[in-house]
């Protein structure tokens, strides 16, 4: 929101949420119905009936810029402008389909109310010719003008500054405007399509192929990341004035007065208002080389849907703790094919970069499901997988990799100790971060506990829970025997005597659980206990007179830089203490791997988490995250 925000600052659409695109709905209907129904051959007209098509070619235009920008500057090479990117730029920037849903109603009723816009024909050179000409000359030049005039401190406070909120910009940056910006803005772009409408010039390829182009330029002049190589200015030196740089855009907004430019930065020359660092710059990012990270944590994907809430992504799912829209049935096709591209392409990705003080993080993933885990025939492939990236991270000489989710799986690799018997001479670090997600699960146990419930899979993280506890004086049941005869084998002598084997599932309200708990064990619990989980995956919710704590996982500081999403299932800030614990490693330089049957001191463990900003969930946030 600008400012101080003027008339027809928000879309008149907004009330209806995500429903907004039934505003269409009669449009698409009637062109559907006039093209396949109608009797009267005359009224079929593609023209008609392709506006939805082109409505959803923009779409996944520009998504393509989003994932790609995204990729890019998470990799660094290239990267412009580098301010982080926050959960208050990608709400801002959530309704950037707003603007394609006003033009779908321009395109519609601009169709049924000018009988020239009918059966157009396929190519006309004359009208492409007339595009061009009035976009060089009327509309970049008015576009010019009024951009300083947007500037202005009376403009700017109510309109303009809603888009200059983004520093560092992303490609729907481009469109993101208050609504009475966009009708000014439509009214430039409409100048040459209806001319040549109205004097017949007109065309499929002139109109669609100009408001690709407005797209493309939009969201790359955005794209934070520099791709317009040197050699296209050295063959055409006038092309610098009929094209800009992600770079030269950049610099309008970090300076805000300067190269105010549409496309086309003539006029910047002509009007003395080009900033004269344009050029250092976009050398600068063309030679910025990709960054080497401090800390990589490396996961997989979970579900099929799961690379819709991937940062790369969907902006908006990514900034929420994951979750099955109904949508995503209508989705199939691009998941499938997402499936089949993770298959092919068979190697580890880069998912997101942060900083944490002077410390650079990376977050790699794994391009397999979480299905393909259980599968036995699956596991070399997984292992020399995680391997490669544990090789490559150790070539680059990154100091830290943890892993995540079931890259730690002991049946997979026992911990991630199967690399460094195949590589003993690894400098990276290799941390399961067992040690800090046994520190949260027990500092999640309410105060005055006196007796828990294991259930579920046991795991490296389990046992040492229970001996912790049993050590502690708190006792633990089992309810199972073959679990019970398992856990005794880990404990001492001494803390042996704090283990029961229990057939009522009442003793206690506060139950630790791990994979495998199933929703016939969760009815059999008494009403209000708290499910605390110890397990990467979260237990499926099937009681709502219950309380279900998170996984392990902490919430980061402020410091914190460039958290635009969220970490799988868990909130907005907060992290895994299987991913935390990689990033404590670096902090405090410790040089022993975290892997196997390694455990560190768990006092200590816990204790640097606390001086280093991050924070316990608390029940009550626990359970807000939830609902």
């Amino acid at each position: 929101m600008a400012s101080k925000p003027g008339i027809l600052t928000d879309w008149p659409w907004t009330f209806l949420g995500n429903f907004k695109y039934l505003v269409l709905a009669p449009f698409v209907g009637h062109s559907i119905y006039t093209y396949f129904m109608s009797k009267d051959e005359s009224q079929r007209d593609i023209i008609y009936i392709i506006i939805l098509p082109l409505l959803l070619s923009r779409v996944i235009h520009n998504q393509i810029w989003i994932s790609l920008s995204r990729y890019r500057t998470a990799r660094g090479n290239n990267r412009i402008v580098d301010r982080s990117i926050e959960f208050d730029q990608v709400d801002r920037e959530s309704n950037w389909d707003d603007q394609i849903i006003f033009n779908g109603l321009i395109y519609y009723i601009g169709y049924l109310l000018l009988e020239q816009a009918h059966h157009l024909p396929l190519w006309r050179t004359d009208g492409i010719i007339i595009i061009a000409l009035l976009h060089i000359g009327p509309v970049e030049f008015l576009y010019y003008w009024l951009h300083r005039a947007l500037h202005h401190h009376f403009l700017y406070s109510r309109y303009h500054s809603h888009h200059h909120s983004s520093i560092a910009t992303e490609p729907i940056t481009s469109v993101i405007h208050p609504f009475a910006e966009h009708i000014s803005y439509f009214m430039l772009f409409a100048i040459p399509l209806l001319t040549v409408t109205l004097t017949g010039t007109a065309s499929i390829t002139a109109f669609g192929g100009y408001i690709t182009y407005i797209d493309f330029m939009n969201n790359m002049g955005h794209c934070n990341f520099e791709l317009i190589p040197k050699w296209i200015f050295s063959m055409f030196p006038p092309l610098k004035y009929l094209m800009y740089t992600p770079s030269y855009h950049s610099l309008h907004h970090t300076q805000f007065r300067t190269n105010y430019s549409l496309f086309m930065p003539m006029y910047d020359y002509i009007y003395d208002t080009l900033d004269k660092s344009s050029d250092i710059l976009y050398e600068k990012s063309l030679e910025r080389e990709a960054e080497v990270p401090d800390v990589v944590h490396l996961t997989h994907l979970t579900t099929p849907e799961s690379i819709y809430h991937l940062r790369l992504g969907l902006a908006s799912l990514a900034s929420k703790p994951q979750s099955s829209k109904w949508y995503f049935w209508l989705m199939w096709p691009v998941t499938l094919w997402s499936i089949m591209i993770t298959w092919i392409n068979g190697h580890t990705f880069i998912v997101e970069r942060n900083l944490f003080k002077n410390l650079k993080l990376q977050t790699w993933a794994i391009p397999k499901y979480r299905i393909q885990y259980f599968m036995k025939w699956q596991r070399e492939t997984i292992n020399n997988l995680i391997e490669e990236a544990i090789m490559e991270a150790d070539e680059k000489g990154i100091k830290v990799l943890s892993l995540g989710l079931l890259n730690q799986e002991e049946k997979l690799n026992s911990s991630g100790e199967l690399y460094i018997r195949r590589n003993p001479q690894l400098k990276v670090k290799v941390v399961d971060g067992s040690s800090l997600a046994v520190a949260v699960v027990l500092n999640s146990i309410p105060k005055g506990t006196s007796q828990v419930v294991f259930r579920g899979r046991l795991s490296k993280v389990a046992y040492s829970i229970a001996l912790a506890l049993c050590q502690g004086g708190i006792q633990v049941v089992t309810l199972d025997e073959e679990e019970y005869k398992r856990l005794k084998t880990k404990l001492t002598p001494e803390a042996a005597t704090k283990l029961v084997l229990s057939k009522s599932y009442n003793v206690s309200k506060t139950w630790l659980v791990g994979d495998g708990l199933s929703e016939d064990e969760q009815l059999k619990a008494p009403k209000g206990t708290l499910f605390i989980p110890y397990s990467q995956f979260p237990p499926s919710k099937a009681r709502k007179d219950c309380f279900y704590f998170s996984t392990p996982a902490m919430i980061t500081p402020k410091h914190l830089e460039n958290v635009d999403s969220c970490e799988n299932w868990l909130p907005r800030r907060v992290m895994s203490a299987w991913r935390i614990a990689g990033i404590l490693h670096a902090l405090e330089g410790w040089k022993e791997h975290e892997c196997g049957n390694m455990m560190f001191d768990i006092d200590k463990v816990w204790k640097a988490s606390l001086d280093h900003g991050f924070c316990p969930l608390t029940l009550a946030s626990a359970i807000e995250s939830n609902n």
